[in-house]
């Protein structure tokens, strides 16, 4: 079919059925996309579109593609141009995600620096500063199939809806416990009434109406809970089955964008459960008043509560079976120094790592996999412990510059974010459910943290501290190491001391289980041994270990990382791996 004297092949068509003249006129693309038809005007050959004067002018202006070669009416291509497959899979069908800020626009681009969604309209107004490095998502979004970052944020989503459910179950089982020790003290209050005149009726009335309105609040309080954690889980499934969907049918577009947006969601998620595990559940029993025997003008008596702790059932230790997985060497190019110094490690997935590089003053992502350090990143001082605060973000303690740098962690590349300053040499870090734990020496003291680095608790050390290197922590305690006390010491929530294992000779680096045994380094032993979480025993599991330092625990492969210090390149450049069976 021929128009004006313009031959269109079968090559060049956009479709191999029949179309009218109009069909075949040469319209603006990015407007016909939208759903208005505008002829062109000129003609971009880098963006392989033809655009309408709007688009064309524009297309000068806008800092993405002021660079990009444009061809004006006579000289621009007389026939649309075959789009590729992703351009038909992705620009014309995969943005259709609309701006919150902006209704109108749909969203294409991704800012690297800021990680955020963009519409053009963002991109003109708030990104367009040279420390910006914004990417139309089409480009940047082929390999985000099955991808690591996939794969750790559907297991993060999965992660947070167990803990969800884990939570309604704990509270559950407080609340019940709270409702049976509230009976129980009514019990008593009916005993003790029995033992007095008629003419406490009344205030025994009071006592009865008291406690139930106490019992009203903490059943409305589960019930509430259990509501805002079912409307979580049942957000974090749809969430799960919608990055599942999109991941099976391949479309790359829709992922990347729900896998950004999934962070936030994550973000939001786990501040929500750290507000939802913060209350507090009493327990009640009732304590008679003495001097109402003698004199009736008081009360009946007074409810005493008491915060209810989590239970834990005792966990024994198992008897492992240890075997070699090979080394990882994480000396780097970029190193300014040949002998590595491995302080902290922590795992984001069962296949990647990220440590501390205190001589080298360096953060490193080692991929298990490959073997090998698939990113570094310098830091401005000499890093001690690390941790990990979210999904995609860690902290590293920066002692003598008494600083946690706060690191970003995006298309698996480590970039530094804020910092947070703190007040003394901080050296072990911890995380759980937004709270940060920081052991500092000189002086000692241990240190309870939120998320913007406000301070939210000190423990003293006095009696309990001299140089605690190491710390880690769990729902149900904080463990620090101290190398010159020779002891662990386990802490509750509340900043009181439940216990300590003493049988060590110089502690370093921990790592939790999932059944809260604690793997810890014993440098002057030369062993790692895994304690009990209640600190009552321990067992030996890796012997003849030289000068063991750093210690990390991937409960999914059951798998052992650790590193050594002990002024030997060849022994200090090694990251070991043994699996625990």
């Amino acid at each position: 079919m021929a128009n004006s004297g313009i031959q269109v092949s079968k090559q060049h068509s956009l479709t191999t059925s029949m179309v009218s003249d109009e069909d075949l006129q040469v319209y603006c693309q990015p407007c016909d996309e939208e759903g208005t038809r505008l002829p062109a005007h000129g003609y971009c050959t880098d963006c392989k579109e033809h655009l309408c004067q709007t688009c064309f002018t524009a297309h000068k202006i806008n800092r993405l593609s002021k660079q990009h070669s444009l061809l004006d009416a006579t000289s621009m291509p007389q026939v649309l141009q075959q789009p590729s497959t992703s351009t038909l899979s992705g620009k014309t069908t995969d943005l259709t995600t609309t701006c919150l800020a902006h209704p109108k626009e749909m969203i294409k681009f991704y800012c690297n620096n800021h990680t955020e969604l963009l519409c053009s309209v963002c991109v003109t107004l708030e990104h367009q500063g040279t420390s910006c490095k914004v990417n139309y998502i089409p480009d940047i979004s082929g390999d985000i199939i099955d991808s690591k970052e996939y794969q750790v944020i559907l297991k993060a989503v999965n992660t947070a809806s167990d803990q969800i459910q884990q939570m309604v179950h704990d509270v559950k089982g407080m609340t019940n416990k709270s409702n049976s020790s509230l009976k129980d003290a009514l019990e008593d209050i009916k005993k003790f009434r029995q033992e007095i005149d008629k003419r406490l009726d009344k205030l025994e009335r009071q006592a009865e109406n008291a406690a139930k309105v106490i019992e009203k609040e903490n059943n409305k309080h589960l019930k509430e809970l259990e509501k805002t954690c079912e409307d979580q889980t049942i957000s974090l499934m749809a969430l799960s089955d919608k990055i599942n969907q999109f991941n099976t049918s391949k479309q790359a577009d829709k992922l990347f964008k729900e896998l950004k947006l999934a962070n936030k969601t994550l973000k939001i998620v786990e501040e929500r459960m750290q507000q939802l595990s913060s209350c507090d559940i009493k327990q009640y029993n009732f304590k008679p008043n003495e001097a109402i025997v003698t004199q009736l003008k008081s009360s009946l008596g007074i409810l005493k509560q008491t915060t209810l702790e989590k239970e834990c059932q005792p966990v024994q230790i198992k008897s492992r079976q240890s075997a070699h997985q090979g080394d990882i060497c994480v000396e780097t190019s970029e190193d300014k120094e040949t002998m590595c110094g491995i302080s902290g490690i922590t795992s984001l997935s069962p296949d990647t790592l990220v440590i501390a590089d205190y001589h080298n003053m360096a953060v490193k992502m080692v991929d298990t996999s490959s073997q090998s350090v698939s990113d570094q990143l310098q830091l401005d001082g000499k890093p001690w412990d690390i941790t990990r605060l979210a999904f995609t973000e860690l902290a590293v303690t920066l002692p003598f510059m008494q600083t946690i740098q706060v690191i970003s962690i995006s298309s698996n590349k480590l970039k530094k974010r804020d910092t947070m300053k703190v007040g003394g040499d901080c050296h072990g870090i911890g995380c759980y459910q937004g709270k940060i734990v920081v052991s500092f020496v000189n002086p000692a003291k241990l240190q309870i943290l939120d998320m913007n680095g406000y301070l939210l608790t000190t423990i003293d050390g006095k009696n309990n501290f001299k140089n605690p290197y190491y710390v880690t922590s769990n729902s149900n305690a904080i463990y620090v190491s101290d190398v010159n006390m020779n002891i662990l010491t386990k802490i509750n929530w509340h900043c009181k001391v439940i216990s300590s294992y003493s049988r060590t000779g110089k502690p370093r680096g921990m790592a939790l289980s999932e059944d809260g045994t604690v793997f810890v380094c014993d440098k002057e032993r030369n062993v790692i041994e895994e304690i009990m979480e209640d600190c009552s025993t321990g067992k030996v599991v890796l012997k003849t270990v030289k000068s063991p330092y750093a210690v990390c625990w991937c409960g999914e492969t059951q798998k052992l990382y650790y590193s050594c210090y002990a002024e030997d390149e060849k022994i200090n450049n090694i990251l070991h791996i043994y699996k625990l069976s």
